[in-house]
């Protein structure tokens, strides 16, 4: 058991958007770098979205549909 980064976002809110659509969808997702991109802004540091190895392929499906 690992984590696994599915997805870099430059936007904190994105990022959140992100998170909570896969926690909607029963999958735990973590925003790895978000305090540190929030002090030096948006757009300079990534947030990264990890989520357990196991779930990596049901949450990357889950972001490839459509809203």
């Amino acid at each position: 058991m690992g984590l696994a980064c599915i997805e870099t976002l430059f936007s904190p809110v994105e990022a959140e958007i992100v998170r909570s659509r896969l926690a909607a969808a029963g999958i735990m997702a973590v925003l790895f770098d978000a305090g540190i991109a929030s002090l030096i802004g948006p757009g300079v540091s990534g947030i990264r979205i990890m989520v357990d190895a196991d779930d990596e392929a049901v949450a990357r499906a889950e972001l490839a549909r459509p809203l």
